[in-house]
């Protein structure tokens, strides 16, 4: 898809996010974040007893007549945002533990398709001034695509590169937004109360869309989404109901610079990766064919034939169906089971040599 001359890219409408979403033509971005209001107090005799939760928020645009106000608000938005979303798309929805539960029933009901709940573990949490409960160091991300059958994307190896090498697990320990990055107005006073953190941003919009995609904030408050996201080399629509947050976001994008093309590139997902099947590395010979290959234990031993089957024993097939066979499971992975005998004695893991390919490092 084109980035669509008929949409606001890389603006902030100011306005009710319903209107504003309701203004957007139908499955016209990637991915959208949102922070929405926490339904921490409600109006007159409903207010909650706890002044200490959640960096203290006290705006109007939290307050609310009722839970069933605050569902029907939530259903309303989310109703937009999944018509907004690709078909392919993401949805990110943050909360603390006020509203994310409710806002996971609708999620549900709207039949979005919940594929992650992500802990965001403050480093340095409010403390709990009154100390009548635990003190609330996290907040809950749900990460949901548009719906069940949605092919989305998941920058898999980018995320494993972020953590050292390791799988990206679903536990993040991340600090509040504090020092220069803390958007202050002329007082020192903080400008937003639920200013998210960059590094939390940089995660989500790493993970889950592409340079040149578009990403869109509902609630864009200090523009956080937004700033990270021309930094990454995307595109952005924010939308914010209060000018005033909405002209301090708009000073701080301004003010960001793009990471150069080829820095905003991640490792591609292996969806993204040309499909090699492993009779191309008999025929290249990188893994020729008489050859065995044994799994990590040395239990199991095969040998390669010319047409890219493997034969043990009585079993013959794929790569993946004679490990299957072998291990006495429903299915196998064959290119993380299997391994080829280095020169030296070593074994090495047939997909290294795939990799290889992908890579062009091999002709």
């Amino acid at each position: 898809m084109g980035t669509g001359l008929d949409l606001p890219l890389d603006q902030i409408l100011v306005g009710d996010c319903i209107e504003a979403l309701r203004s957007l033509p139908p499955a016209s971005v990637h991915a959208i974040f949102a922070d929405p209001p926490y339904n921490l107090q409600l109006r007159g005799d409903l207010r909650r007893p706890d002044d200490s939760l959640v960096d203290a928020v006290d705006d109007d645009w939290d307050k609310y007549d009722s839970f069933a106000a605050y569902d029907a608000f939530s259903r309303a938005w989310l109703t937009e945002a999944r018509r907004v979303l690709r078909r392919d798309g993401t949805l990110w929805l943050i909360g603390a533990y006020h509203n994310i539960f409710r806002l996971g029933v609708a999620l549900q009901d709207l039949d979005f398709w919940i594929l992650n709940d992500v802990i965001w573990r403050k480093a340095n949490p409010m403390p709990n001034f009154r100390g009548r409960r635990f003190t609330n160091a996290h907040e809950t991300l749900i990460w949901a695509a548009r719906g069940q059958e949605s092919k989305y994307r998941f920058n898999y190896a980018a995320m494993k590169s972020l953590n050292d090498d390791q799988q990206m697990r679903s536990d993040w320990f991340i600090p509040l937004c504090t020092g220069a990055e803390r958007l202050r107005d002329a007082a020192g006073v903080k400008l937003h109360p639920t200013q998210k953190p960059e590094a939390l941003l940089h995660r989500v919009i790493l993970a889950s869309t592409a340079p040149g995609e578009i990403i869109l904030d509902p609630f864009l408050g200090s523009g956080t989404t937004a700033a990270v996201a021309k930094r990454l080399g995307r595109h952005f629509i924010g939308i914010e109901r209060d000018p005033g947050y909405a002209a301090a976001a708009a000073a701080r994008i301004a003010a960001i610079a793009p990471i150069a093309s080829a820095a905003a590139l991640s490792l591609p997902s292996k969806r993204e990766q040309p499909r090699v099947p492993f009779g191309v590395l008999v025929e290249r010979g990188l893994i020729p064919a008489g050859s065995r290959l044994q799994d990590r234990a040395r239990r199991y031993s095969a040998t390669v034939g010319a047409d890219g089957t493997l034969r043990c024993g009585a079993f013959a097939g794929s790569i993946h169906k004679v490990g299957a066979a072998l291990m006495e499971a429903p299915s196998c992975n064959g290119w993380a089971f299997w391994y080829a005998e280095t020169p030296g004695g070593g074994l090495r893991l047939i997909d290294e040599f795939r990799a290889e390919i992908n890579q062009g490092l091999v002709a």
